[in-house]
């Protein structure tokens, strides 16, 4: 991501969404702090919750509305839930995965292994012309498991 004129990286998103046509309001202002700020992922409704104790004349309809514009232009990717809401955070740079703890929400990233012998090898028998790819890998965070040891490594 380009760095911003400021250095902010919400000031940066902000510029993002007026320059593709969306007026920068205060709604808008906080979820997009939220999001640029957090550490963990959130489905609409949590950011919803969170932003109203900043902003409490928020829209839930303003929340999705921007999570989509958000996700439009790259600055956050959707986390998939096996039976659940899908949950939101901050794109990565680069080609990284997602640790997603089901627990507390928290995401951490990971350099992924090359799979491009698998993604070739499913293509080929599939006959699918893959694109692109997300790992995405649930379980408890080392906090969650109560383990200070993996803690520590974070």
């Amino acid at each position: 991501m380009a760095e911003a004129k400021s250095g902010s990286l919400s000031d940066d998103w902000l510029d993002r969404l007026q320059e593709s046509g969306y007026r920068v309001t205060a709604p808008r202002r906080v979820i997009v702090e939220i999001l640029t700020h957090g550490q963990r992922a959130l489905n609409p409704i949590e950011l919803y919750d969170l932003g109203r104790k900043e902003h409490p004349h928020l829209g839930l309809v303003t929340v999705y509305r921007t999570l989509e514009k958000l996700e439009e232009l790259g600055l956050v990717q959707r986390v998939h839930q096996p039976g659940a809401c899908n949950l939101y955070l901050r794109a990565t740079t680069g080609h990284e995965h997602f640790l997603v703890c089901t627990q507390c929400g928290r995401v951490e990233t990971f350099a992924g292994d090359d799979l491009s012998g698998l993604i070739a090898r499913t293509a080929r028998q599939s006959g699918f012309d893959v694109h692109e790819h997300w790992l995405q890998l649930f379980g408890l965070c080392a906090a969650c498991q109560g383990n200070p040891d993996l803690e520590s490594e974070s």
